[in-house]
């Protein structure tokens, strides 16, 4: 898609005119800026705001900039926009520190790799150099708020964005949490009741769930007791994503009708796989749940993990985890010697610095030159002082709009690119080392980059399980490894998530065997207690509703993993749940 982006002058021509007489410098304008492509405007004010292109309230724009194309699907910009609602509220909104054009460069550097003009950027600061632009900022803050703040008329908003809903929030609604007897769904094809009119409609759609379960609904408009049913058939459907749930009113579709022999209503026929199953009438709620229910189950029978009592894997906390917290930024610079003094490193300082107090007021640095920097110089400086550059990168992976860039950057991709040299490091220092597996550990808060990584078709999963796998075997150092057993939480859960909402694993059966046998190998000599539950929980996650009769449970048996687990000395419960699922 190509990306423009569109220039206003908030005054309509009045600061071009009067700015010299009141500020004593000229300027063009106030800027405000928004960035267009497929057909719609985005902006900041009153919040992130979505019109019609050329559909604002502030007129015609005074010039349109192309700033390049995107091969972002919409999917993914959408998810990122929705990561930058923490930082760009409405209340957020100052003219002159965290306005539409911080937005605005912000979001151009996800999408393009650049920011928007630099001399757009630099107005608030041009104005506020000047003794009259400080002593007037008051007034010219309250007089444009009126201005920026506006909302955008209803007629004018796109339905899609008016949501407000990324696909992430929509899909996570589609899957409830893992519950004790819940069967795990082969897809995410439906989540929704379909309304077929006709009979070759609802032919089609028994042809393509000809290896899922259907539910057809047969209703009719003057069926009073088919509304007692509604709200349970849609609850059903969206609980097992993995059925079809078909709502035929017969009084439309009477060639179904016909087909079917419907004589009454509210009537409903189950299928597995093709083959009828059950057929019966009346709007009892719960003979409805009861008989779906029971076609899912016998169709996809339910791991006999999900049987097990584990409260700690069906009910904790699966938020990553993240080292978020800031060194003292005089000495960490300091270590970088003279490298300190080079542009890209003296930005992300800066960032870093202004994120601590307020992220609002911390302008996102140029991401593409401190990624070409990464990936070049930093490698290249004596390998006692590297640490501290990825350390500082490390803090600045905690914002989404810092992970967000690096998560669809080109190649060459810099997380995977500083796990990769790590790695390949013959005598990596410790620190180094550490704030490696920090930095990898921070990229798992943005979905983003989660759903990049699990979905990239090069080795940075093998290179982050070789990152753990080394660190973890480094007996002289529990910082590292306790590290490393939180990075492979990380992973470990995040493709739990994936095999529970979708089906399918999304680390291959050989990476999970090689995650488990190091972490096994560890929890076999391990005697520091966060150290051990950290291990304990990522082999969990690993295995809990893993395909049986794999290779994963192969090498666990082989490696007597339930002895080893029922070895561990941990407070709670953590390891005679992870042993029962080893039985």
């Amino acid at each position: 898609m190509e990306v423009q982006l569109y220039v206003y002058d908030l005054t309509r021509g009045m600061a071009k005119a009067m700015s010299q007489q009141l500020l004593g410098i000229h300027i063009e304008a106030v800027y405000h800026t928004s960035l267009v492509f497929d057909g719609i405007e985005y902006f900041f004010g009153a919040g992130i705001q979505t019109c019609y292109a050329g559909t604002t309230h502030h007129g015609k724009p005074i010039e349109v900039v192309p700033m390049g194309t995107t091969q972002l699907p919409m999917e993914t910009i959408l998810d990122y926009l929705e990561s930058l609602k923490e930082i760009y509220t409405p209340e957020s909104y100052d003219l002159f520190a965290h306005n539409c054009n911080n937005f605005t460069n912000d979001f151009a550097m996800f999408l393009v790799g650049r920011g928007i003009p630099e001399h757009i950027k630099s107005l608030p600061r041009r104005v506020l150099d000047t003794p009259f632009g400080q002593m007037l900022k008051p007034q010219i803050d309250a007089s444009m708020r009126s201005i920026t703040q506006a909302e955008v008329p209803v007629e004018n908003r796109p339905q899609a964005s008016g949501s407000g809903t990324s696909s992430a929030a929509a899909r996570s609604k589609q899957v409830p949490p893992a519950t004790n007897g819940e069967s795990l769904a082969p897809s995410l094809r439906y989540g929704k009741v379909v309304n077929p009119l006709s009979l070759n409609a609802v032919q089609e759609y028994l042809a393509e769930a000809s290896d899922a379960v259907v539910t057809i609904f047969f209703t009719s408009a003057t069926c009073a007791p088919c509304k007692l049913a509604y709200p349970m058939f849609d609850n059903l459907a969206e609980q097992h994503p993995n059925a079809l749930f078909a709502k035929v009113d017969i009084s439309e579709a009477q060639d179904v009708a016909m087909r079917y022999q419907i004589r009454a209503t509210p009537t409903f026929i189950t299928f597995s796989k093709g083959a009828k199953q059950d057929e019966w009438s009346g709007a009892d709620p719960q003979l409805l749940k009861v008989n779906v229910e029971r076609v899912i189950n016998e169709t996809f029978p339910p791991h006999r993990h999900l049987t097990l009592k584990v409260p700690t894997l069906q009910f904790g906390s699966m938020r990553p985890i993240t080292y978020a917290k800031v060194p003292p930024l005089d000495k960490l610079t300091t270590k970088l010697g003279n490298a300190a003094s080079q542009p890209e490193f003296a930005e992300l300082r800066t960032f870093v610095e202004k994120r601590s107090d307020s992220p609002k007021d911390a302008p996102v640095p140029d991401l593409h030159k401190i990624s070409g920097t990464f990936t070049s110089s930093v490698l290249s400086l004596p390998v006692e002082i590297r640490f501290a550059a990825v350390d500082l990168l490390r803090c600045a992976m905690i914002d989404p709009r810092v992970s967000g860039y690096f998560a669809e950057e080109n190649k060459p991709k810099t997380i995977p690119a500083l796990v990769n040299h790590v790695n390949n490091l013959k005598d990596c220092p410790h620190n180094l080392r550490l704030v490696t597996i920090h930095l990898a550990c921070n990229v798992f808060a943005s979905p983003l980059f989660v759903r990049e990584l699990l979905t990239a078709e090069d080795d940075s999963i093998a290179q982050l399980i070789q990152l753990i796998t080394s660190s973890l075997l480094d007996a002289t150092h529990p910082t590292a490894r306790i590290a490393a057993a939180s990075l492979a939480f990380n992973l470990a859960t995040s493709n739990y998530r994936t095999r529970r909402e979708e089906g399918q694993d999304a680390l291959a059966e050989a990476e999970q065997v090689e995650l488990a046998a190091s972490l096994l190998e560890t929890l076999s000599e391990e005697e520091n207690p966060d150290a051990t539950k950290a291990l304990l929980l990522a082999l969990g996650y690993l295995v809990y509703c893993a395909p049986e009769g794999g290779e994963l449970f192969d090498l666990c048996a082989a490696l007597d993993a339930k002895g080893k687990v029922e070895a561990c000395k941990v407070e709670g419960g953590i390891a005679k749940e992870v042993a029962s699922l080893l039985s």
